[in-house]
């Protein structure tokens, strides 16, 4: 599997694909970063390819390329036929970089990017947990001996990486980021002037836990307490139709509203005063760190990718993962003592802003694409 190198633009700038889900998760809103600062930096040439879904959103694939942006869409319904398309993509475009963002993509992208001659490949990881079966952790870890480097999206996704026989050696981690300006007005926004309700923004999906938030929001009903709740986000109609179901079934439906996808996530956030991340697993969760951003008090299950974002009673609350009974012991807290929402909201917006900007995320990742 060995390749030629492509060759590099007259004017030296590189020419990176960036290959990765259509469906507009967390690893799609983190290429399109990527991309959007690559382009505007001007020292890499960025390429979007997105693996059509279902759910992919024509009219956000549209507004990326009114900003400028190529973006491709590589047919999903088969495996064989995504390589086979972006194969013949890089084929056509010649980049010197290919970066394959997620599961299973980052396993497609690779192979397409081999077989097309690309220079160098790089697989970035975004979940601690992924549906690895044997044959495609075996494709994993021979596309990694030909990959130029392995990125987790956090120390815990390196060190899982490693734990599946990755190369110790090509291992990095570069932690998420989010654009910070989109929450500048959350000093604006005191504990005192906000509604004491609850958002948590995800995806409708297996990985995602809303169903323990709703059963933690009916224990919270038994104890005299009945706040709002908005679960943002779109995902998977089956998903969100069994969390509609549950809240019929616990009384909560006049309590909890399905927004379905949001337009104005950062305004959301600043008016309401706790997010709530309930999840099954994690890499390092974008919308975790903006909710740490908007200044609220986070709440988050316990998993890996969280507990190394939040820093218990310091920066946020965490819960053992499934367990709705504590998440409402930790959702009685903040509701009923707003001094202990304050401090924990700031203290979340301070580590956000120091260590979880775009523009570090994307300044480490230009470097590595460039030394490559």
């Amino acid at each position: 599997m060995t390749v030629p190198p492509s060759g590099t633009p007259a004017d030296g700038t590189r020419r990176v694909l960036h290959f990765v889900t259509g469906g507009f998760s967390g690893a799609t809103q983190l290429a399109v970063e990527l991309c959007l600062s690559q382009l505007k930096a001007g020292r890499i040439r960025p390429v979007l390819a997105l693996r059509r879904k279902r759910s992919t959103d024509l009219a956000r694939v549209q507004a990326l390329r009114d900003l400028g942006l190529e973006v491709h869409l590589i047919p999903g319904w088969s495996h064989w036929w995504t390589v086979w398309c972006l194969r013949r993509l890089c084929q056509r475009l010649r980049p010197d970089v290919v970066v394959a963002h997620g599961f299973p993509e980052h396993l497609l992208g690779r192979r397409a990017a081999l077989q097309a001659g690309v220079a160098k490949v790089v697989q970035v990881e975004h979940n601690s947990r992924e549906r690895y079966r044997p044959a495609s952790l075996a494709l994993a870890r021979e596309l990694a001996l030909h990959s130029a480097k392995l990125v987790g999206v956090s120390e815990g996704v390196r060190r899982q990486l490693v734990a599946l026989g990755m190369p110790q050696e090509r291992t990095l981690a570069i932690p998420n980021g989010i654009r910070l300006e989109r929450f500048a007005a959350a000093d604006e926004w005191p504990m005192a002037r906000r509604e004491a309700g609850i958002v948590m923004s995800a995806r409708f999906a297996r990985q995602k836990d809303q169903p323990t938030l709703i059963k933690a929001v009916a224990v919270l009903a038994g104890r005299g307490l009945r706040p709002q709740v908005y679960l943002a986000g779109g995902g998977k109609s089956s998903y969100r139709r069994s969390a509609e179901r549950l809240v019929e079934s616990l009384g909560l439906a006049g309590q909890v509203r399905f927004l379905g996808y949001h337009k104005d996530v950062p305004g959301l956030l600043m008016s309401q005063r706790i997010f709530v991340l309930s999840t099954h697993w994690e890499g390092m969760p974008l919308a975790l760190l903006e909710g740490m951003a908007a200044g609220c008090a986070c709440v988050a299950s316990a998993v890996p990718g969280v507990e190394g974002v939040l820093a218990p009673e310091h920066t946020g609350l965490l819960a053992p993962e499934g367990d709705a009974v504590a998440l409402a012991d930790a959702l009685e807290r903040l509701l009923r003592d707003e001094a202990l929402a304050e401090r924990l909201g700031s203290a979340a917006r301070q580590r956000a802003i120091q260590e979880h900007s775009v523009e570090l995320m994307t300044t480490r990742y230009e470097a590595l694409l460039m030394s490559l």
